[in-house]
């Protein structure tokens, strides 16, 4: 196994830690997910990452939690900046995902990030790519490491998507062959 792949503990006692990670993996694996762009900004700077780690946490004020790498590119832009966009996308946008795996390229001129157009969120300015069906625009109340990851908490300041009612048709984990966490 590589350094990476290592079983993580705590264990049971009597088990084979190998196969307990395994079990533990596929458990967490099948937990639903959604796939998001997060937007981040910080000074003339932008940068849009896949993240899959998104959650409501209270309704009064309204609240979500982001949790994104220690130490990435994002991450910076979060602590500098404070304030970021999280873009839903269609299911059927799941090849949009695989381009913000790593930082992205900005061409302020074109007002694209890797090649995909985007806009700034109303009152954050965090980049929000033109193919969301759905943003929210936050500002970082607080943030809470948690080893390997932070959790950032962000207060919703403003909110964009397509009128009426009804559920939006959202990328989720399950619809590419993408994984992460366990």
């Amino acid at each position: 196994m590589s350094p990476r792949a290592r079983p993580v503990g705590p264990f049971p006692d009597g088990v084979d830690p190998e196969a307990y990670d395994r079990l533990r993996r596929r458990v967490l694996w099948s937990l639903p997910m959604g796939l998001y762009l997060l937007g981040t900004v910080a000074g003339d700077r932008r940068n849009l990452m896949t993240c899959n780690w998104v959650t409501q946490l209270a309704t009064e004020p309204k609240l979500i939690g982001v949790s994104v790498e220690v130490g990435v590119h994002s991450y910076e832009l979060l602590v500098e900046g404070g304030r970021f966009a999280v873009a839903l996308l269609d299911r059927e946008d799941r090849a949009l995902v695989r381009k913000f795996v790593k930082p992205a390229s900005d061409d302020r001129e074109a007002r694209t990030l890797n090649g995909i157009p985007y806009r700034d969120a109303p009152v954050s300015g965090a980049p929000v790519p033109s193919a969301a069906v759905a943003f929210l625009d936050c500002r970082v109340e607080r943030e809470v490491p948690l080893g390997s990851h932070s959790l950032f908490l962000g207060e919703v300041l403003d909110a964009g998507g397509p009128e009426g009612e009804g559920e939006l048709p959202v990328l989720r984990m399950e619809d590419t062959r993408m994984s992460y966490g366990g």
